[in-house]
């Protein structure tokens, strides 16, 4: 069973089950339902898998011309849901950040943060593949990433560390979703020490 602070991350080929429910800010308050989201992870012996289900209650914000051939910047300006990896769990120094967008689109960037300063490696290529679809009431992405893009593989029974997010709406009320709040004064994912626990089952 997954728990508040740890997701299980299952074996196979898809993650088209229920994940974790993600409800509330980033600093703890509860959000709208329709703003609510999941993340389900799964993994193979090529890659990581994760699926959001984001619910849709009001107009999205999105890009009227996608471009899904390259990584698009400034994503995280958009709708767009997001997961941090850190794979080594006693560095949280090193960790990836990877996008996705209910057209689509994505984005995917190394952080490191050893020299005390936060470095982004804006030329990473990891190699992550994306789907999405819109429905009615909810939003489907789908990402898939090779290990490569990590520079290790698991095996069953390793623990990595992250978090999930969801940037929804406009300004003045855009929303800023957390599955581990980060509890910063102004919304801020980049606080490693508030990852949870991602563990790979058998």
């Amino acid at each position: 069973m997954n728990s508040k602070s740890l997701i299980k991350i299952l074996y196979r080929d898809n993650a088209e089950f229920d994940g974790v429910a993600v409800t509330s800010y980033w600093d703890g308050v509860p959000a709208d339902r329709g703003r609510h989201f999941s993340a389900a992870l799964a993994w193979n012996d090529s890659g990581l898998i994760v699926r959001f289900v984001a619910a849709v209650g009001e107009s999205l914000l999105v890009s009227k011309a996608p471009v899904l051939e390259k990584k698009t910047m400034g994503l995280w300006e958009r709708d767009v849901c997001e997961i941090f990896i850190a794979p080594d769990e006693n560095d949280l120094r090193k960790y990836f950040e990877f996008e996705i967008a209910p057209t689509g689109e994505w984005l995917d960037l190394a952080i490191d943060s050893t020299s005390g300063e936060r470095i982004t490696d804006w030329d990473y290529v990891s190699g992550m593949e994306t789907g999405a679809r819109i429905e009615e009431s909810r939003v489907v992405m789908t990402m898939k990433i090779p290990w490569e893009a990590f520079g290790k593989k698991p095996k069953a029974g390793d623990v990595w560390l992250g978090n999930v997010f969801r940037c929804v709406g406009r300004e003045p009320d855009r929303g800023y979703l957390a599955w581990q709040p980060t509890m910063t004064e102004m919304p801020n994912f980049h606080v490693p020490q508030k990852f949870g626990k991602f563990e790979f089952l058998a």
